[in-house]
């Protein structure tokens, strides 16, 4: 059996002790020789630390793996098989500045949804696309597995600007599946949802136990609150009974910001006043989880990551590479291009939905037409996705104003200028598309 090389860009993130766990259990099926975590010199401490817990790790498990630590890119990427990406180009300060920007105007401040996902894809996509051109140097036959936020969008840039083989992750749907076998008390692998959306925007809308549909009953368990979509990172604030009986599918928990803004946005500012933004509210998260990966006795990951929100995140990434290298043709939940599944979107560009995975990659499954209830939100969201990619790649202002404006959760043209005024401000290190642009235009 060969060995695989895999290469974590991002190694020194808090999130890295899942994925390690996950390749140890799985390393039978997934004979992982050499793997390398990846960082940049600012990263250089962190990454030190997560590497001795890695090392300890793979120690007690007693696998012949090897785990390399550098902050050279060439050397991490040369003939690697798999690629994975959890980088954050501004570290957690420039996530507490896209959180606290869009709230001075009564506009959410989330990561990954609004405004925030939108400046965070600013910075991130040239970044992963430099990453991504080393690849079709170093290792151009291997696959990219991005689980950097927000996924679906950098997966659609990835997909239009790049050659190499890629894929979008996320935890989310697989949180989903898992709250849905909680409340039959069966396991996972007896739980098929039929998904279909973009990352951060999936509903559900069949959903079997052991081949039986159980929707019906699942919906009434939401309505009468026996079941729950609650993410950690998401404050739990339900759906009334009324509405999702209404709504008859099964929503990821983002998409309370969609159907419950103003009440998300008043949760948000009062824990700004409080426990801060959940930027903030993170750091404080990841402090404690570095002073517990300097403890030499660890040898495991701890139950506080999940509060970091990193359940089921090996689990999803690691099954999705194990499909790709074993030719499953399993099912999984990936960001891909849609090629068909729906007419209700183009298909060239990135949706969140069930894939056969196997080793040609991703192969979507046909879903039809979207249902009305939710094709303008989903349709309405994808415009603006496609603007953001554009605006990444060509740092023009116009864009970047059209993509925010469009934006279901900002509230009005001139607000989406002001918000992306500030952000331009303060991301000025990280943007040098746009300030290349402005250079020009003098």
């Amino acid at each position: 059996m060969k060995k695989l090389k895999i290469v974590t860009i991002g190694g020194g993130s808090s999130y890295t002790p899942e994925l390690i766990d996950g390749f140890i259990k799985r390393y039978a099926e997934l004979p992982v020789s050499d793997y390398y975590l990846l960082d940049i010199e600012e990263g250089r401490e962190k990454l030190e630390i997560v590497g001795k817990l890695a090392k300890r790790m793979v120690e007690k498990a007693g696998i012949p793996m090897t785990i390399h630590l550098t902050l050279d890119r060439e050397e991490a990427l040369k003939d690697a098989d798999f690629v994975t990406t959890q980088l954050r180009v501004g570290f957690l300060d420039a996530r507490i500045n896209d959180e606290k920007i869009p709230l001075k105007y009564g506009v959410l401040g989330q990561e990954t949804t609004g405004p925030g996902g939108f400046m965070k894809a600013q910075r991130t996509i040239p970044v992963l696309l430099d990453i991504c051109r080393d690849m079709e140097k170093y290792c151009p036959n291997a696959w990219l597995i991005n689980f950097t936020n927000p996924a679906g969008i950098v997966t659609e840039a990835i997909a239009r600007h790049s050659s190499i083989k890629s894929l979008g992750i996320c935890s989310g749907a697989n949180s989903m599946l898992m709250d849905i076998a909680k409340a039959y008390d069966v396991e996972k692998s007896q739980v098929y949802a039929r998904i279909m959306g973009l990352n951060h925007l999936i509903f559900a809308d069949r959903i079997y136990i052991d081949g039986a549909d159980v929707t019906d009953d699942f919906i009434e368990k939401l309505a009468q609150g026996s079941a729950t979509n609650a993410l950690k990172n998401i404050p739990d604030i339900g759906f009334s009974a009324r509405f999702a009986k209404a709504l008859h599918m099964y929503p990821i928990s983002y998409l309370k910001y969609f159907f419950l803004t103003r009440e998300m946005v008043d949760a948000a500012l009062a824990d700004q006043k409080t426990k801060g933004t959940r930027g903030e509210q993170t750091r404080e998260i990841e402090r404690k989880l570095f002073e517990l990966y300097q403890d030499e006795t660890l040898t495991g990951k701890p139950k506080e990551l999940e509060q970091r929100g990193g359940a089921w995140y090996s689990d999803t990434a690691c099954s999705i590479i194990s499909a790709i290298y074993n030719d499953k043709k399993e099912i999984h939940v990936v960001n891909t291009t849609n090629r068909g599944a729906t007419g209700d979107l183009p298909d060239h560009v990135t949706l969140e939905t069930n894939a056969v995975i196997d080793r040609q990659g991703a192969h979507p499954l046909a879903y039809g037409p979207l249902p009305v209830k939710i094709r303008g939100l989903i349709q309405s969201v994808k415009a603006y996705e496609e603007l953001t990619v554009e605006a990444a790649i060509t740092g023009d202002y116009d864009t970047a104003l059209l993509a925010l404006t469009i934006n279901p959760l900002v509230t009005s043209a001139n607000v989406a200028e002001q918000i992306l005024n500030e952000y331009l401000e303060v991301n000025q290190r990280y943007l040098p598309q746009y300030f290349k642009n402005a250079k020009e235009q003098q």
